[in-house]
């Protein structure tokens, strides 16, 4: 098992990311290297008020201890007082234009090492994608499930309806009782082919995210919008922000771990807007996200 290779793939896969958004924006990014004085560190890449994302944040971090926190230890009680060492690629996209959907994706690995010669490594991938629009198009969520059930099936075809539910599940505001978003993939502890094509798998699935995104940008950044639309974007944020602060496992992680925080909250989007009680207009653009899109849906059957 070779952690070196896993490393190097994930600052490789973090700065191709950037430079192909960087493209696409015509802005830079802001490259931030940081140190972790518990061990180990990383790089955030931010960029913010750009062309096209009003906030955009690659992450990738390195860290290095030598007792589990609560988030990952409940989950492995065998892994507890273990040293571990967790590494990963993080990113969350909140476009300006409201006609193009905020996306997530993550990929990381951990190991809680041996500490006898009766024990073994503990390791697993974890991650995925997910798509959050705020005004929904069939073509794009075929799109973006199409892309990953590709990658996936060159493993095994059982993987994409498996991993999508589990995406449906994960993504899930159990206080609001709806998704965040229309879903993608998710999967966690994942060492079930192995480490050398466990780690394949998860190289193809960062390597599908620009393609599972970018064309979605391309068809829909240009779209004409108004105050109406973005007001509705600043409102629907409020749901990503309840989530990452509420359920997501690698915020949790991340502050339990005495993370840096600044990085941890590169998700958040920069304007959000919470209303009491508000609901869309009957028949409006905004009714039909909740209806159409925000349901547990199966998109690769519609052109089917």
């Amino acid at each position: 098992m070779n952690t070196q290779d896993v490393f190097s793939y994930l600052q490789n896969l973090q700065a191709k990311i950037v430079e192909a958004i960087e493209l696409v924006d015509g802005k830079n990014f802001l490259q931030d290297s940081w140190q972790r004085p518990e061990g180990g560190g990383g790089t955030s890449c931010l960029l913010e008020e750009g062309n096209v994302f009003e906030r955009a944040g690659v992450g990738f971090s390195h860290v290095i201890g030598t007792k589990l926190p609560p988030a990952a230890s409940v989950a492995h009680p065998e892994a507890a007082g273990r040293p571990w060492e967790a590494m990963g690629v993080s990113l969350v996209f909140h476009p300006r234009n409201p006609y193009v959907p905020t996306v997530h994706m993550n990929v990381r690995f951990f190991i809680a090492k041996a500490q006898h010669a009766t024990e073994q490594d503990i390791w697993w991938f974890g991650g995925g994608m997910d798509l959050t629009p705020y005004y929904g198009f069939t073509e794009d969520a075929e799109h973006f499930h199409r892309t990953n059930k590709t990658a996936l099936d060159a493993f095994d075809t059982s993987f994409y309806p498996k991993f999508k539910k589990e995406c449906d599940e994960y993504f899930f505001l159990k206080h609001r009782q709806e998704p965040r978003g229309i879903g993608g993939i998710f999967y966690d502890d994942f060492n079930e082919l192995g480490f050398e094509r466990s780690f394949d798998f998860h190289r193809t699935v960062g390597d599908a995210f620009l393609q599972a995104y970018l064309p979605i940008v391309q068809r829909r950044k240009d779209t004409p919008y108004g105050e109406r639309e973005r007001d509705f974007q600043a409102y629907r944020r409020g749901r990503y922000v309840e989530f990452n602060l509420i359920y997501d496992r690698g915020t949790i992680f991340g502050l339990q771990s005495n993370g840096r925080t600044e990085s941890i909250l590169l998700s958040m989007p920069p304007i959000v807007k919470w209303r009491y009680d508000w609901k869309p207009e009957t028949g409006s653009p905004e009714a039909k996200l909740y209806s159409d899109f925000l349901i547990e849906k199966d998109w690769l059957s519609l052109n089917q």
